[in-house]
């Protein structure tokens, strides 16, 4: 089974992903970007204000598909859980809002249909919620993916994404106490476990 953590830099999610090694210590614990040489590449794009846009998003896209190759799809093969720090989703709604202003007319749609060629869609997406400002005081707003106004546009996105597939998600409210956000995650983990179990 493959469970995804999504949310705004800032909303906790890779807090959350740390604590469920010590619930889960048999998951293969992954994220994007990766930490191969194609997550070394995404992250100079992430950390270069002058990056062109529509190239980080090939350069997210080949860290996917590696990670895809090495990571994700061999563990499943092999019956185990898979929880993954960012995901599909990520791009989606991030790089869709990087290229709003490009000339793709429909940028969401174009990035999904480079995926859908590829990808493995996650069993479950836990989508970890806070506000864009609370995002943005969190995350420092260290790079051009941190400001406010930006978050906001990505934050729209994940709605887009919730609202076509709510079945997969599940919303988690992430201006509780990070025990709480926990917490509650750990539980429904273990509820999707068991379900998928059935």
């Amino acid at each position: 089974m493959l469970i995804t953590l999504e949310g705004l830099d800032g909303s906790g999610k890779t807090t959350v992903w740390e604590a469920l090694h010590d619930s889960h210590p048999e998951a293969t614990f992954t994220r994007e970007p990766t930490e191969s040489w194609y997550g070394d590449a995404v992250n100079r794009a992430i950390d270069d204000d002058e990056a062109d846009q529509l190239a980080t998003l090939f350069l997210f896209t080949a860290d996917h598909a590696n990670h895809l190759s090495e990571t994700v799809r061999p563990a499943l093969e092999d019956d185990e859980l898979v929880i993954s720090d960012r995901y599909s989703d990520s791009r989606y709604a991030y790089q869709a809002a990087a290229l709003s202003g490009s000339e793709l007319k429909r940028p969401m749609e174009y990035i999904r249909g480079i995926h859908s060629a590829f990808t493995r869609e996650p069993d479950a997406t836990i989508y970890i919620d806070v506000d864009p400002e609370t995002a943005a005081a969190r995350s420092g707003k260290t790079n051009q993916f941190e400001e406010t106004a930006f978050l906001a546009q990505v934050e729209s996105n994940y709605e887009r994404l919730i609202e076509a597939e709510p079945e997969r998600f599940v919303r988690v409210d992430g201006t509780q106490s990070p025990e709480v956000v926990i917490n509650t995650v750990e539980g429904v983990v273990d509820r999707l476990l068991a379900e998928h179990e059935e």
